[in-house]
């Protein structure tokens, strides 16, 4: 994997056939610190050649491994999951420092992917079959799960180490050999976490690492020898994701962006709601999929929690997060998308949203290259503008105040995203209705981000997901398996005529 020693910068290395190797292509990207702006590590543009080399890697490995009893591979991922606990702190560190997460945030993320880690730990039980005794006169019928072989998974740079653990030790517990193709943005985490699957004792060519963007994306979207792909970026993406790889026979579950709305009854408890609402639109400086960006405060409710809200939003400490240093917010990912947030929030204030909190006045003395960009909270948007509309990215929060629940959950209804949504109240009738009637797959009731775990699916909806079986819970061993039925029949041994008595005589 690629270090930073003396100062001195190195490539990321491929992993293929369980050797890391130097990528055959000329052109590299650069992976910075986003606390300083500092280039910490160079990651090789790979293309087709070097994703036909691991492909065809994971491709030879994959009888060998779909052969190994269900509960060794269960112990080898028992051995990663020791060695992820040994290694926590060390991986989180390095998400913070590839990313720019607080080292709360990062730990947090590593913890949720082993949790994936504990649950494909299960194997032998979640792959069992069906049976049934005398479907028919004397007919037996039964159902068993088969890997489907190479899977590729594609993952993005908020989440450096858990969105990579939401796919791969279910696939390979499952049977099946992976190509991780992680975001080429924030690599390191992958590498480090990549050598302790191997040192778990994962056989060579079973696991394997590309580094890239589209060209490489497109190689492994169109490759001959893989059968089932995982994403996880934005809705333009996943569409293109989605259609590009179904369009060449693959399996694809593809999740992309939202637009994620909290709802406040005027009953709810202020203190509890702006906890949870702060959490969920500022934590991780919003570059998440289940960042809570509209508050919808219905009634009276605005009167109380907006003011509550900035007052909270002003007293969030924004800084770099690689020293160590206690902070409630670290920068955004690169300066590229700390303009196009920024712009975004231009684009709020000219279309007559009001400007609450600025996020742009941030000024961290200590780090005057990175990427910084502090709460910025909207009132008063309107349905139609880009703040509102717009899957944003970033640590902003727009309010968009409602006279009933009513007019509040049709904001869903018009919303073509699908991901989350979460009523903050103490009516149970208020909460039911949301939880039937909101157009979103994953629901919170008091809770600021329903993110699920590991033994339940992540279950976008609308444009926030493509494809029909879910990452995580029991559709992840649905999606990285094939089901075959047999139906069986044993007729009444009849004697052999050569023993029958009248066969003797004439012998």
């Amino acid at each position: 994997m690629a270090v930073t020693q003396s100062n001195v910068v190195t490539a990321c290395k491929l992993l293929i056939g369980g050797k890391w190797l130097d990528s055959s292509t000329t052109e590299y990207g650069t992976v910075t610190n986003p606390s300083t702006g500092e280039v910490i590590a160079r990651v090789p543009m790979s293309g087709g050649q070097d994703v036909d080399r691991a492909v065809t890697e994971a491709h030879k490995a994959f009888p060998e491994w779909a052969e190994t009893p269900a509960v060794e591979r269960a112990r080898i991922m028992m051995k990663f999951r020791s060695l992820l606990e040994t290694h926590y702190e060390e991986i989180a560190k390095t998400v913070t420092r590839e990313h720019g997460k607080t080292i709360a945030e990062a730990r947090a993320s590593v913890s949720r992917g082993i949790e994936v880690v504990e649950f494909a730990l299960g194997i032998p039980s979640l792959i069992m079959g069906q049976s049934i005794e005398n479907i028919a006169r004397n007919v037996d019928c039964e159902t068993i799960r088969h890997p489907l072989g190479v899977c590729v998974g594609i993952t993005p740079f908020n989440f450096p180490a858990m969105v990579p653990l939401w796919m791969y030790p279910v696939a390979l517990t499952c049977g099946n050999t992976f190509v991780l193709k992680p975001s080429e943005k924030v690599p390191l985490s992958s590498c480090l976490i990549a050598e302790l699957l191997l040192e778990a004792g994962l056989p060579d060519g079973v696991f394997n690492i590309v580094h890239g963007g589209k060209e490489a994306v497109d190689a492994l979207l169109t490759h001959g020898l893989v059968k089932a792909i995982s994403f996880v970026g934005s809705t333009p993406i996943a569409r293109y994701i989605y259609q590009t790889g179904t369009a060449h026979g693959k399996r694809v579950q593809s999740a992309g962006g939202a637009k994620n709305h909290i709802i406040i009854m005027p009953d709810a408890d202020v203190a509890q709601t702006v906890q949870a609402i702060q959490a969920s639109a500022f934590g991780c400086a919003g570059e998440r999929c289940m960042a809570g960006s509209l508050a919808i405060p219905v009634g009276k409710a605005a009167d109380a929690i907006v003011p509550a809200l900035v007052d909270a939003a002003k007293a969030m400490s924004v800084g770099r997060t690689d020293t160590g240093s206690q902070v409630d917010m670290g920068p955004v990912i690169t300066h590229e998308h700390l303009v196009r947030v920024t712009s975004l929030i231009e684009k709020g204030l000219s279309e007559g949203a009001q400007l609450l909190i600025d996020g742009r006045n941030v000024k961290v003395v200590d780090a005057p290259k990175g990427f910084f960009l502090g709460p910025t909270i909207f009132d008063k948007t309107r349905p139609g503008m880009s703040i509102v509309r717009e899957e944003i990215f970033g640590p902003v929060l727009s309010v968009v105040r409602t006279d009933s629940i009513e007019e509040a959950v049709a904001l869903g209804k018009d919303c073509p995203y699908g991901n989350g949504a979460v009523i903050f109240t103490n009516s149970g009738r208020a909460a039911r209705e949301f939880k039937h009637h909101f157009n979103a797959g994953m629901i919170g009731i008091n809770v600021g981000v329903p993110a699920p775990m590991a033994w339940f699916p992540f279950t976008g909806w609308n444009n926030s997901f493509f494809g029909d079986l879910h990452i995580q819970g029991q559709e992840s061993i649905y999606f990285y398996t094939q089901q075959k039925m047999t139906m069986t029949r044993w007729f009444e041994q009849t004697k052999n005529k050569f023993q029958d008595p009248i066969w003797k005589a004439r012998g």
